[in-house]
């Protein structure tokens, strides 16, 4: 068989190969403690759950709209309203199984052979992976250790070139827990002015999980970007619901019926009754959320501690997600070399920076989407092997 170029232009999310490598392992009978996968530890809040039982109870089988059904458009409409204060009428709103699928909609309508996108580096791995397979020329958008793994506008406005066709913007983010200052995003969007024809998508998927009572700023504040925005969001992360696949973007008017078209041709619809579950989640109660982020503040202040315990490590504390991303250079060893040692020797699974990105080495990323007491020990192990 010959297999179109594209393939093998095509990347993956180490995360998931840790895991399954930190899985076998623990049916071998070793001790694993996985602080690489990132997704919450949390069950999916009780009423959500009964939400989507209702729902296949009461008949929802059947194909959706494409772009989802209009109560859950509505409910988005509204949350964006409540959380941004921006008025979104629901056919900008686009439902889809999981925030990939956004991420792959919007690079694929700009990607192509001599078109340039630029994404943040380190950054999840599926942008660069989506942007080859497109086509497209990627171009990273360093993220500075030194500014809380922020980007500096100034640098990324000077990467703009006449082929950029489309720029992605992470906050708080994956894999640094690094989240941009306002002020720096009053330059990118200032600067941008300069170049109207550069589409925006801006990946907040973590939006509600910014600490020390420093809110969310979002790129939909911006009304001058607002013709050219794409959003990313959805419930994965906020609302423990990973496994149920279920996103929205937020589109351009213009773009809205573009992305209805790509889930025509991707995947039809939505599953019914995780839409119903999503409904739920966003018009019933929040307390579980606000519970499950106080939890993760107190987790990060665990993890920061215990890291910068550990010889060799230094840890800049994040300022959102559920991400620590230490610098290891001081180890002696290299990112991808740390993370099988302690894999195989004290048995914890993390993730090397380079899985990120080329500007990752001399990093590991930590998951503290796990109980403190695993954390605890997780960096005691790690601290009595590299203590010697």
């Amino acid at each position: 068989m010959q297999l179109a170029a594209a393939m093998g232009r095509l990347g993956t999310e180490s995360a998931f190969e840790v895991l399954a490598r930190a899985t076998r392992l623990q049916r071998e009978g070793r001790s694993i403690i996985n602080l690489g996968i990132g997704q919450p530890d949390f069950p999916t809040p009780p009423h959500i759950v009964e939400a989507a039982v209702k729902a296949l109870r009461d008949g929802h089988h059947g194909y959706t709209p494409a772009n989802g059904i209009l109560p859950l458009r509505e409910a988005v409409a509204a949350d964006m309203k409540l959380r941004r204060g921006v008025d979104v009428h629901p056919d900008r709103v686009v439902i889809v199984p999981g925030g990939k699928v956004t991420m792959f909609m919007a690079i694929a309508m700009f990607g192509e052979p001599g078109a340039e996108i630029m994404y943040p580096d380190p950054g999840f791995p599926i942008y660069r992976s989506l942007i080859e397979w497109a086509g497209a020329v990627p171009v990273p958008m360093a993220l500075h250790e030194g500014r809380g793994f922020a980007f500096s506008a100034d640098e990324v406005l000077a990467q703009i070139t006449p082929r950029t066709r489309l720029m992605i913007v992470n906050s708080p983010a994956n894999p640094t827990g690094g989240v941009v200052p306002k002020a720096e995003l009053d330059r990118l969007v200032a600067g941008l002015a300069r170049f109207p024809e550069v589409a925006v998508l801006s990946d907040e998927i973590y939006a509600r999980m910014c600490y020390d009572g420093v809110p969310h700023a979002s790129l939909t504040a911006y009304p001058e970007i607002a013709d050219r925005l794409i959003l990313l969001d959805g419930w994965s992360k906020t609302y423990a619901m990973t496994g149920w696949r279920l996103g929205w973007g937020v589109w351009p008017g213009e773009l809205a019926e573009h992305a209805t078209r790509l889930a025509i041709n991707i995947h039809s619809c939505v599953n019914a009754a995780a839409q119903w579950a999503g409904l739920a989640a966003l018009t019933g109660p929040q307390g579980a959320v606000g519970e499950m982020v106080a939890i993760f503040e107190r987790r990060r202040g665990t993890i920061i501690d215990a890291l910068n315990g550990i010889p060799g490590f230094r840890c800049a504390t994040p300022g959102g997600a559920f991400y620590a991303f230490p610098n290891v250079e001081a180890t002696g060893r290299t990112s991808r070399a740390l993370q099988e040692e302690l894999l195989v020797g004290p048995g914890v699974a993390t993730i090397s920076g380079t899985s990120f990105g080329i500007f990752g080495e001399g990093y590991l990323r930590f998951s503290y989407a796990a109980s403190s007491e695993a954390i605890e020990e997780a960096c005691g192990r790690i601290a009595r092997h590299l203590g010697g």
